[in-house]
């Protein structure tokens, strides 16, 4: 997973498509605005592990999380050991 700030979105490229989460960062704060994935990567796990990949990013620099997306809610719900980045 790699960040492009110039997009503002985290970036995962799998077999040369590429899945995304849109973000504004604010003090402290990492808000998602959208996750998306290309039809050829859904149902493959690659929102998961871009998912995962913005957590430890979130982690890294002391940031919470303020999902505002669907999917990105649900997989902080989901996973318990990030609950804590939820903002």
């Amino acid at each position: 997973m790699r960040d492009n700030p110039e997009r503002s979105r985290f970036e995962l490229e799998v077999d040369g498509e590429v899945a995304y989460a849109d973000y504004r960062r604010q003090p402290g704060t990492l808000v998602i605005s959208y996750v998306y994935a290309p039809p050829a990567l859904r149902g493959t796990g690659t929102a998961d592990r871009l998912m995962q990949g913005v957590a430890e990013a979130a982690r890294a620099e002391g940031a919470r999380i303020r999902p505002l997306c669907g999917y990105a809610a649900a997989w902080l719900r989901r996973h318990r050991e990030h609950r804590d980045l939820l903002a």
